[in-house]
């Protein structure tokens, strides 16, 4: 039996087009011979549909293109399994459909849904009890969704869940594993799967068929990178990252040992740079923008973004504003303008001098500027406002070009350089900005990014010979302790008892608990670590911590 796998990216609500799309690869599954054709979780809605589903009118109109437009393909085409919302008895539930012969077949229900980091599934559905296996051919089938097959208690010395869906299943007679999912990227999620899914096809002498949704959807990004193992744990395919696959297996070779050796997914700079590719692309097209402004400093972070928006959207796309104040550096806008040339991208030069000037002789008493923060601050709002007003007038989506590591610390201006519809590296820590920049000139065998623009010391430039090091520690100490603070969850005492100097560790931890409120304001930012700020990291603003 040929099994088709379809690994889509679908746009969260646009449940016509998302259908057009699910028919359109059943067509060209039936078209190659295929007798089954497989979807992601919750394909048809795109996931997460989040409180759209709170909507009747949305889970109705989800529930009658299945009927009409999807179910009746099964008629005489391949049989179907697809992931979509079901209300029954006024509740609802996360489930996989079977649908063939142009009815449902059978029904599978989530039994475990996650309420941790990212995903808040218990907010709309309701747990299921584990289901009889179907059969697929002529093999016992456990169809399951995503969360149903991590709670392995061989696998996970901590189990979240009181159930094992896969031991009832197993030990129900399923000789074939059936998982669809919908399982977002954070670094090193693609080789977590992989030996969870190897571990599984031994443990039950099974094959497995794993199908994942790709693309970007607010600040989620999804790998796709489905996976196929016979049942000895032999990977027999890996589907494209980052990229919609529409691929075919036979049954026969679930149960025939290959003789493969397949290497662990690796994930390096390059994959870092696909994700947040992917993520700023599918936001920036699936918001109904086409092109994107953003402001040009001469550092670093901004010459990321200006060069990931570039490969995401083509140089014609993407606006630069390079608005030096009296205290840019000329190196700062001469490699803002070699950044641009590089790239091909449109650029605008906007002294902010005379605005600056006005806005003293305004609110100082003798015109004269003090040199404070509040005055560093303006220059960031005065160029946010530029930035804002040319995304207003001219109809580009702002990008804010932070990284993590100013975020968690609050080195960071708000309705400055916080403004903008899309946060593109709010999740990469500094030492990764470097790290990426450098392997971009690497691949592509030239200076992209200015070399002087990786070398020099990182500077706001808001004040007379500013360096980022004037007000927090080197990026390479604060880094490591940002990401056992905010990643790991550790104490200060269990910081420090990992090498680290106490009065450090403290005054890192009070400066990323007192900017919690803006980070509650910050535009979205594309998730790429284990912990990023935003859905996944809910902490309260108004509040006191004993360290």
């Amino acid at each position: 039996m040929r099994i088709a796998m379809a690994q889509l990216n679908q746009t969260v609500g646009a449940l016509s087009n998302n259908t057009a799309k699910i028919k359109d690869h059943i067509l060209r599954a039936a078209d190659h011979g295929s007798a089954l054709v497989i979807f992601s979780e919750l394909t048809l809605s795109g996931y997460p549909p989040k409180d759209l589903l709170l909507y009747n009118s949305f889970v109705e109109r989800e529930r009658e293109l299945l009927e009409t437009q999807i179910l009746p393909l099964t008629l005489g085409g391949p049989a179907v399994i697809i992931g979509t919302s079901h209300r029954e008895l006024g509740v609802l539930y996360n489930a996989a459909l079977y649908l063939k012969d142009g009815k449902i077949k059978s029904l599978h229900r989530k039994s475990l849904l996650p309420n941790y980091d990212v995903f808040d599934e218990e907010r709309y559905f309701r747990p299921a009890p584990v289901r009889a296996v179907e059969m697929i051919g002529d093999l016992p089938t456990a169809i399951t969704v995503c969360e149903d097959i991590w709670n392995d208690s061989d696998y996970n010395e901590k189990q979240l869940y009181h159930i094992d869906p896969l031991k009832d299943l197993f030990a129900g007679g399923a000789q074939l594993l059936i998982n669809i999912s919908a399982s977002p990227y954070h670094l090193g999620k693609q080789k977590l799967r992989e030996e969870l899914l190897t571990f599984l096809a031994r443990k039950y002498n099974t094959g497995v068929i794993y199908v994942n949704q790709v693309g970007g959807n607010d600040e989620l990004i999804f790998d796709g990178s489905s996976l196929v193992y016979n049942n000895q744990g032999e990977l027999l395919y890996r589907a494209r990252s980052f990229g919609e696959d529409l691929f075919y297996i036979e049954s026969e070779e679930l149960y025939k040992s290959a003789g493969l050796i397949t290497p662990p997914a690796t994930e390096d700079s390059a994959t870092v740079l696909r994700a947040l590719t992917l993520g700023l692309r599918d936001y920036i097209t699936k918001t109904g923008f086409s092109k994107v402004v953003l402001g040009l400093s001469g550092g670093i972070d901004s010459a990321l973004v200006a060069t990931l928006a570039v490969e995401a959207l083509g140089a014609e796309n993407v606006l630069g504003l390079i608005m030096p104040s009296p205290y840019s550096s000329d190196h700062s806008i001469k490699d803002a303008l070699e950044l641009a040339d590089n790239l091909g991208m449109e650029k605008r030069l906007i002294k902010i001098n005379e605005p600056f000037t006005a806005f003293l002789q305004l609110l100082n008493e003798d015109g004269q500027p003090r040199l404070d923060l509040a005055e560093e601050n303006l220059q960031a709002r005065i160029r946010g406002n530029l930035v804002m007003h040319i995304s207003n007038r001219e109809g580009y989506l702002a990008l804010a070009t932070g990284n993590k590591s100013e975020l968690a610390v609050g080195y960071c201006t708000l309705y400055g350089d916080m403004a903008g519809g899309l946060a593109v590296i709010a999740d990469l820590p500094k030492m990764m900005v470097y790290e990426l920049s450098n392997h971009i000139n690497r691949v592509k065998g030239k200076e992209v990014i200015p070399r002087n623009t990786i070398d020099k010391a990182p500077s706001a430039e808001l004040r007379p010979d500013q360096k980022d090091v004037d007000s927090l520690p080197p990026y390479p100490l604060l880094d490591p302790i940002l990401q056992l603070y905010i990643e790991e969850n550790l104490s200060i005492s269990e910081i420090c008892n990992r090498g680290y100097e106490k009065e450090v560790v403290k005054k890192i931890a009070r400066m990323v608990d007192k900017a919690e409120f803006k980070r509650r304001q910050a535009a979205p930012g594309l998730r790429i670590t284990t912990r990023a700020f935003g859905s996944g990291r809910r902490m309260p603003i108004a509040r006191s911590y004993e360290y």
